[in-house]
Parts: structure tokens; sequence; C-alpha cells
């Protein structure tokens, strides 16, 4: 495992960064293990619903977290607005950083993580492998 700080900057689209990171990387598994920061464009879709709740203005990140694969990103993050006011949900493409995001990421070589169709939950959910010569080391 490799721990990887970030620092995201004023404009920066949030989900596509740190997309980004994880290819820049090299990496085929990541996870968020935190995130804090400001946005002046939010983004998310809440439980169930198929189109995302928008707050345009700013807000401030109180917790971000999820995992990273190279083709998909599940992401949750709950804000605060101006007035106290708490939402949450999936990250979706268009958070735009204010000031900053400041997010650890959890690198995870020799795992691969890839998005599946689940035919029960009917989403591509997360489906995990790990490397042979990894796997080889898990079993001594």
């Amino acid at each position: 495992m490799k721990s990887l700080p970030l620092r995201l900057l004023p404009g920066d689209d949030l989900r596509a960064a740190l997309q980004g990171v994880l290819q820049a990387q090299g990496c085929q598994a990541a996870f968020v293990l935190s995130g804090i920061g400001s946005l002046s464009k939010t983004r998310l879709r809440l439980a169930g619903a198929e189109d995302f709740h928008a707050i345009d203005g700013d807000v401030e990140i109180l917790t971000l977290a999820g995992s990273l694969s190279p083709d998909g990103v599940h992401l949750h993050m709950s804000v605060a607005d101006g007035t106290g006011r708490v939402f949450g949900g999936h990250v979706m493409t268009g958070c735009a950083v204010r000031t900053t995001a400041e997010v650890l990421l959890l690198l995870l070589p020799g795992w691969q993580f890839t998005r599946e169709l689940d035919a029960t939950t009917g989403y591509a959910e997360l489906h995990i492998r790990c490397s042979t010569a990894l796997r080889a080391t898990l079993d001594t």
C-alpha cells in the first residue's frame, strides 16, 4: 500500500481530478480515505435518484470517501452550505473545487478494481482481483 496526499486546485473537477491521479500513477486500485475542502459547484446523486442534486454556491466538504478504478469512480461526499445545512450523496462530474480540496488516497499496487454489472443490484459494482504474485504472498 502507498499513501498519496493530494491538494486539488481551484477550478479542478473533483471526480475527474481523482480519476486522473489514478491514471497518472499507473495504478489499478485505490481508495479515498479522507477529503476536506470547499466547492463552488456541487453535483450529488441522492440515494435512489436518477438525476443529480445541484448546489451552485460555496460549500464546505465535510467528508469524502470512496473507491477508484480505471473504469469507474465511486465516491460519497457530505457538504455543508453557508447556513449549515448538510447534503450528501454520490459525487458526480461537475463538482468544482473553490479554494482547495485536500485528499488522502491509498494506492493498492498488486490489486485491480473493476466495475462490473451485478445482476442482483442492476448496477456496475466493485469487482476485486489481486495479482498472482500478491496472492502467493497473501497465502503464505
